[in-house]
């Protein structure tokens, strides 16, 4: 399984780009379903940004803002997005792919960055007794940092990737409704 989870990280983001040819050949999109993938898409891409004003990578165990209700906002986040751009789609097989890419490639790299973290962090285990893996808790535990959220972060892991690319998707949707139906 560890070597899974290694594959599994070295592929996840060229996986993503054949997803998404694929996704853009399956989806029958309209306006009604690319407005109500939208209401999740929005969301999603918020927690990810706030996720990654939090996110001091490899320096320290990141607890405030989002990750005090779920220890990995940045995936809670990718997964609202993805299941927004499914309801967009339109299509069964986009969210049955997008299921299956999920169980088979982020639930192994989740797995291996908490084996990290634990050898890393010895707060960890605190933590992650405290705070679920992926759905989030409604209210942060008691003695959770509120930590401010850092614009710099945010630029520094290049997080506006997902806007843009969600843009660009959300854009691909438009023109294929408007001149391929």
């Amino acid at each position: 399984m560890a070597e899974w989870s290694r594959i599994a990280r070295r592929i996840r983001v060229p996986l993503g780009f054949v997803f998404a040819v694929l996704y853009f050949w399956l989806a029958r999109p309209t306006w009604r379903f690319l407005a109500l993938g939208a209401v999740l898409i929005v969301p999603g891409l918020l927690i990810r940004a706030l996720a990654s004003g939090h996110v001091r990578k490899n320096e320290a165990l990141a607890t405030s803002g989002p990750y005090a209700y779920t220890r990995n906002p940045l995936y809670l986040g990718s997964l609202v997005m993805g299941v927004g751009f499914a309801v967009a789609a339109r299509s069964w097989w986009v969210g049955v792919a997008l299921v299956v890419m999920f169980l088979a490639i982020y639930v192994p790299v989740i797995r291996d960055e908490e084996a990290f973290l634990r050898g890393t962090f010895p707060e960890f285990e605190e933590y992650a007794r405290r705070v679920p893996r992926m759905l989030p808790r409604l209210v942060p535990p008691a003695g959770a940092q509120c930590g401010g959220f850092s614009f710099d972060l945010y630029l520094k892991h290049r997080e506006w990737n997902a806007l843009i690319g969600s843009l660009l998707m959300a854009l691909a949707l438009v023109v294929k409704m408007t001149w391929f139906s």
